[in-house]
């Protein structure tokens, strides 16, 4: 049995109705190495995952058009993400199986042959088809005349919201007239019909109805076929039920020469249907608004240095080693090292980070990024599919198309809602038609009674909040891998953060200057000319804290290292001692003037380094690690929220409690063995605690996965990176807070959906099947039912997009109490 699995991100055009989305799961879930399918009606993509082993993405793409949906465009443009190639398969994005839409993610090991050319292709933002393509499929008639494409490209979503606009206008142009001529317009409005147009009611209706059924409506029939065909049911049948009902009626009274009519109860019906679809989808639209603005982001040309020139290719052509040239103002166009040049670069539109971040040889840049300044030379390290802003794309689409917990129970809910609809309205009308009613009177009712219970509003109350809610979360750098990520996220009361490069920066800074029987600029001049000759990281932070300080430099000579012990030197003719008390005892240096203050820094937690001149105690230098800007506010944030904050820590308890009383953190876990952490997440699980770990390191792995939600710094391992539920791609502790929030938020919209969506099913269903009728004259008539169905879909989705009004902490904002000035510390530790 294979060990293998892989997911990729297809492009699976045509699944616009919300509830849909069900026929490609169902009919790609019963293809042989098929593991699971997630479809996003939203996104129009849907998650594969298979088993390589057992079937190929050409399978995939086969198996998708089958169903009636189509594959053949790109959702992520070529130069962002180029199309995965199967091991084996020609590497070449024109050939094989190049026409599908996704990005892959390698699983236990397995990892896709990288393609070795590039070819160049137009960028484009949305899901439009690449034209050309050998192996591209021919649709047949019902594939065009539904909503799956045009000659054989699938359509964008805003192609789709411009056809769905035309068929409803159509609709609308010819189901007006119809109504006015039926016994309905003569009798309510008063119409009389022009002398020219007296031609038999129904017949004028039959005519004018054509176009609404065989063209208007036909998305309906087609879409029922693909449901029926796929052996599950959907709010496709419902509709097409409900107008096909009417209208086949009306026809066979229509040919056999007698009875009522109702052609304007279907044409109306599809018109009203048809007016609601497409304001739902102008809604859903604004759900995507992340993923395209992380498309728009990368460069379609390049400036790459041939033969010492800048030569201008398309970015897809780009590959790892090339010479690029990045002017000032111009994005960068993959992933890189900068070679030559200064530079500031603008990476807030892949990190979130608000400020530029200074460039120079030997740093690492980001494709998709904006260079401010100076002119850069960057050499190309990573191209496609394995740059940062493709992995955050497909990492967004992945988690925009999984399905939270409460999704899965809905999407089994709509599929039995259907069934029921259809036995409902079988049942209402029997019951009228037994009570005495006559048939048409019977068929309405059932019909009202099928529109009415049609589930798109509960297909959509989960996914258009995660889309919104994961998309929100990639513009502030907050990368959620999945649903259950998000839903998880509302639920956490703990969060345990680890300390070093999690709550503080990782890098220790000079925290307090003591001078004994000195000048203090003068012995700073002093221990800064040592210390610049040191290679030690201690040594560099002394040295920064002389030049901010602005004390003027001095040379030193006949510097000794002592290893692990310190260093001296002669600085102006004075010998200068920088080190722990076993250098100074080794050198004969009396500690006692300064060894109480000493021993009180030390008790802290701060590196406490002693200092002598000429043979006399001079002063102490303590050093502890930097804390992060918003540590602080991130801490009072959560504690706003009401949740409690655990550092997590392998420093000593002394450390540990100083940093925790400066950041206001409420309990300290210290001196934890690496292997321990997870064990002690364990315990605060047991003790009912839903925990979320935050941490950036190989040694936080197991606690990450241990916890209820991993959340990893960005700037950490990829180890805890791949272990973590969310990323945190600007390495700000106040991304925490934001990522519980999101997740609040999205949950509370999910819950406020699904609320809706039921309880108008539970309130509409007994007044369209006319229970309340026969006491209260209360009664739906088919349009009516439309009318309330379409806007139930759309209040659900507009309901979702207000998530983006969702208000985040900022840096500086709700701290609680200020940070002080002095840092966190590291260990008491000594050179």
């Amino acid at each position: 049995m294979s060990s293998r699995t892989q997911t990729v991100v297809m492009e699976v055009a045509g699944v616009h109705w919300a509830s849909s989305k069900s026929i490609a799961e169902a009919t790609l879930s019963r293809r042989p190495g098929v593991l699971s399918v997630e479809a996003n009606p939203v996104s129009q993509t849907a998650n594969v995952t298979f088993d390589p082993d057992k079937t190929s993405v050409a399978d995939l793409r086969s198996w998708v058009q089958d169903c009636g949906y189509h594959c053949s465009g790109q959702s992520v443009p070529e130069h962002i993400c180029d199309p995965m190639h199967e091991t084996g398969s020609a590497p070449s994005a024109h050939a094989g199986h190049g026409t599908v839409d996704h990005h892959a993610s390698a699983h236990e090991g397995h990892t896709a042959a990288p393609p070795e050319s590039h070819a160049a292709h137009e960028a484009h933002t949305g899901q439009e088809a690449h034209a050309g393509h050998p192996e591209q499929t021919t649709l047949d008639a019902q594939d065009v005349m539904g909503h799956g494409g045009h000659g054989g490209h699938g359509m964008s979503m805003e192609a789709m919201i411009r056809d769905m606009r035309n068929r409803f206008l159509i609709a609308l142009l010819l189901s007006a007239p119809i109504t006015l001529w039926s016994p309905i317009g003569r009798k309510v409005i008063g119409f009389e019909v022009p002398a020219p147009f007296e031609l038999r009611d129904d017949v004028f209706a039959l005519i004018l109805s054509l176009p609404v059924i065989f063209y208007s409506a036909w998305i309906f029939f087609d879409g029922a076929y693909r449901a029926l065909k796929a052996r599950t049911l959907d709010m496709m049948v419902l509709v097409a039920v409900g107008v096909g009902a009417g209208w086949l009626y009306s026809l066979i009274v229509t040919l056999t020469g007698g009875g009522d009519v109702f052609y304007e109860a279907a044409t109306v019906l599809a018109t009203f249907v048809l007016l609601g679809h497409w304001f739902e989808m102008r809604a859903r639209g604004g759900a995507n608004d992340a993923i395209r603005t992380l498309l728009e982001l990368a460069p379609s040309k390049a400036l790459v240095i041939r033969n010492g020139e800048p030569v201008e290719v398309a970015t897809s052509e780009v590959l790892p080693g090339d010479l690029m040239l990045v002017r000032p103002g111009a994005k960068v166009p993959t992933d890189g090292m900068v070679e030559d040049g200064e530079s500031d670069i603008d990476e807030s539109m892949v990190t979130g980070e608000s400020l530029p971040v200074a460039k120079s040889p030997g740093s690492e840049v980001i494709g998709a990024t904006v260079n401010t300044t100076g002119t850069l030379r960057v050499r190309a390290t990573k191209v496609g599919a394995d740059t940062a802003l493709a992995q955050i794309v497909a990492l967004v689409q992945e988690a925009q198309n999984s399905k939270a917990p409460g999704q899965r129970l809905a999407d089994r809910a709509a599929f039995w809602l259907v069934l029921v609809a259809l036995i409902g309205g079988s049942a209402t009308f029997l019951a009228w038609w037994l009570a005495g009613a006559t048939v048409p009177q019977a068929i309405l009712f059932a019909i009202t009674v099928v529109v009415i219970t049609c589930p798109d509003a509960l297909g959509l109350a989960t996914p258009t909040a995660i889309m919104v809610g994961t998309g929100l979360g990639a513009k502030r750098g907050v990368l959620f891998k999945n649903a259950t990520a998000l839903e998880t996220a509302a639920r956490i009361d703990t969060v345990v953060m680890d300390k070093t490069g999690t709550l503080t920066k990782g890098e220790p800074e000079v925290t307090d200057f003591i001078a004994h029987e000195f000048d203090e600029a003068e012995l700073l001049a002093l221990v800064a000319a040592v210390e610049r000759e040191s290679e030690h990281p201690l040594a560099g932070a002394v040295v920064n804290y002389a030049v901010g300080r602005g004390v003027p430099s001095a040379n030193a000579e006949a510097f000794r290292n002592v290893p692990g012990h310190g260093a001296g030197a002669t600085v102006n003719g004075r010998k200068v001692f920088v080190g722990n008390r076993k250098l100074m005892v080794s050198e004969g240096i009396d500690i006692g003037p300064v060894a109480d203050q000493r021993e009180a820094l030390a008790s802290t937690g701060r590196t406490a380094v002693l200092v002598a001149v000429d043979g006399r105690a001079a002063g102490i230098i303590a050093l502890a690690d930097a804390a992060r800007e918003t540590a602080a506010s991130a801490v009072a944030a959560l504690h706003e929220s009401g949740v409690e904050v655990v550092m997590l820590t392998g420093d000593n308890e002394a450390t540990a409690k100083r940093i925790a009383a400066q950041l206001g953190i409420d309990t300290v876990i210290a001196e934890v063995l690496p292997e321990d952490k997870s064990a002690k997440v364990a315990q605060l699980q047991k003790a009912g605690k839903r925990v979320a770990m935050v941490g950036d390191g190989v040694n936080d792995a197991p606690a990450l996965a241990q916890a209820d939600l991993g959340i990893a710094i960005g700037a950490g391992t990829d180890v805890a990176i791949e272990t973590a539920d969310v990323v945190l791609m600007r390495s700000d502790p106040l991304d925490v807070p934001i990522a519980l929030r999101i997740g609040k938020g999205t949950l509370r919209k999910m819950r406020q959906n699904l609320g809706w969506a039921i309880g108008y099913n539970v309130l509409a269903l007994p007044i369209a099947a006319g229970v309340f009728y026969p006491a209260f004259g209360l009664m739906l008539s088919p349009e009516i039912a439309a009318i309330s169905m379409s806007g139930s879909s759309i209040i659900v989705a507009v309901n979702a997009l207000l998530l983006k009004r969702l208000r985040l902490p900022e840096p500086g904002e709700a701290t609680g109490r200020a940070l002080k000035t002095e840092p966190a510390p590291e260990p008491s530790g000594v050179r």
